[in-house]
């Protein structure tokens, strides 16, 4: 097992990792839309909250070797369902066909005051 780590992404607000590499694959906590300077929420526009949290997905895979192309599965989490649609324009601006495996599901709450977090799991590259 091995940690994964950047100052291109936001530090992690708790005892977790920003990704973890085990057994071929990449684990990626959820991302939220702070940028990784200042930590400070990019936006209240939910599109522009999802760009920043792929922004930092991308930057934590980049720092493992790995890209959005390398991504098995999502799961996005919205504080409001009605923002399925945009936060779906913008994942499809980030992920390539075949497109993962994902969920999406509506909560009632996140750690930060924002709409939209995102994990991911990767297939790890090879060394």
């Amino acid at each position: 097992m091995r940690e994964i780590a950047t100052d291109n992404a936001p530090t992690s607000i708790g005892p977790y990792s920003q990704a973890i590499e085990a057994n071929g694959f990449l684990f990626v906590s959820g991302q939220g839309a702070a940028e990784p300077e200042t930590r400070e929420i990019v936006s209240d526009d939910i599109t522009e909250q999802a760009e920043q949290v792929f922004e930092n997905i991308t930057a934590i895979l980049n720092a493992a070797g790995a890209s959005t192309d390398d991504v098995v599965k999502a799961t996005v989490f919205l504080t409001d369902i009605d923002n399925y649609e945009a936060v779906n324009e913008v994942y499809a601006e980030y992920m390539n066909e075949p497109f993962p495996a994902r969920s999406a599901v509506q909560v009632s709450d996140l750690p930060i005051d924002i709409g939209v977090e995102i994990e991911v799991i990767a297939v790890a590259p090879e060394e």
